[in-house]
């Protein structure tokens, strides 16, 4: 069957070797009789894959030693809860810095938590661009500064990220971990939904500093509180092994492609074709984030007028391309760029843009 192009947001493309290989010993893994879903996450088999996931993954992002790598479940959306569960302690604050929907979510569940303070946001201008990092304010009851490094919905990046010698930083990096090089020195923590770049959904991968937990709470309910989890290897309660085994597998095709220096070349290549794309229509096709801060993920555009975005999803969608209508929030159109995405895609979509501006040109 032939395949889709494929630009969700998330569950978003996987790479087709990564599939068939999975599909190879989806009944017998590596010839043992049983599928993978049906070992014990106890069994020296499955514990080869989680350790070799963790592995690869501190190889791939140069994690440095005083890190631990947890695998989760909940999603990025337990992350907004857990954290300030963890690191808001009495007397301190989260500063957050809201540049979109999914910090806002992150900063609505720490209120429920403890005291929180925004530093910096982009919402006076529809989030249409990552804050001046000149403008953060900081404070010396910040317990963390929380950032959402890429912004699905809204499209837009942050290119560097924020440095002050005081502060711990967290960051919500779902939609661009693994994409680009990253100054993981620069974070206390990080963690990231595996379902854009990681692999599928159902695990969460938490980068974590190992001094952070040396002031938690010792009140937490057991799943919430990080120290279970370091302690325990990510092996608690049964994990999510089926989505820790994709995630091993997406690993391993990202080392075989090179690496994240020649992950992060195909992203740029992708994303060149598509905003010339854009840019170079005369205005038929306009991006709504601000230049300096477009996404290399997610590419967001509208055309003139809503009866003919419309009509351009509609044809495109005719033509095998899935998931370009933007978020329901907002509207548009959106083309997300995961590492999975071929680059064939991308021409394929630029194709279809150019005869359709072509066809309906005013």
């Amino acid at each position: 069957m032939e395949r889709r192009y494929n630009f969700n947001a998330g569950p978003s493309a996987l790479p087709q070797e990564v599939l068939d290989h999975a599909q190879s010993e989806l009944l017998s893994y590596q010839q043992l009789g049983m599928s993978i879903m049906e070992f014990s996450h106890r069994s020296k088999e499955y514990q080869k894959i989680h350790d070799g996931a963790n592995e690869l993954l501190r190889e791939l992002l140069n994690i440095p030693d005083d890190y631990e790598v947890l695998f989760l479940q909940g999603g990025a959306s337990l992350q907004f809860s857990m954290i300030p569960m963890n690191f808001l302690t009495e007397g301190k604050q989260g500063n957050y810095l809201i540049t979109g929907s999914w910090s806002q979510k992150a900063l609505n569940e720490a209120e429920k938590v403890g005291h929180t303070f925004i530093g910096s946001s982009s919402k006076d201008n529809d989030f249409r661009s990552i804050p001046d990092m000149d403008t953060i304010k900081y404070s010396n009851r910040d317990a963390y500064v929380h950032l959402t490094s890429n912004n699905t919905i809204h499209g837009t990046q942050w290119k560097g990220f924020p440095e002050n010698s005081q502060s711990n930083f967290i960051a919500d990096m779902s939609s661009d971990i693994l994409s680009r090089s990253l100054p993981i020195n620069q974070f206390s923590l990080i963690y990231a939904g595996a379902q854009k770049n990681l692999g599928p959904a159902g695990v969460t991968v938490v980068i974590l500093k190992k001094d952070m937990l040396k002031n938690v709470p010792d009140n937490l309910p057991t799943m919430l509180d990080y120290r279970t989890h370091v302690d325990k290897k990510s092996l608690y309660n049964t994990p999510p092994s089926f989505a820790i085994y994709m995630l091993s597998l997406v690993l391993q095709w990202t080392k075989k492609k090179g690496g994240i220096q020649a992950i992060e070349k195909m992203n740029a290549e992708k994303t060149n074709l598509l905003y010339n794309t854009i840019d170079g229509s005369k205005g038929f096709y306009h991006g709504t984030a601000e230049k300096q801060s477009r996404s290399s993920m997610n590419v967001t555009f509208r055309l003139p007028g809503k009866e003919l975005e419309e009509l351009f999803l509609k044809e495109a969608e005719e033509e095998g391309f899935v998931g370009l209508k933007g978020h329901r929030s907002v509207g548009g159109c959106r083309a997300s760029l995961y590492n999975a995405v071929p680059i064939e895609s991308v021409q394929a979509l630029c194709d279809f843009m150019h005869t359709f501006h072509h066809k309906h040109n005013i």
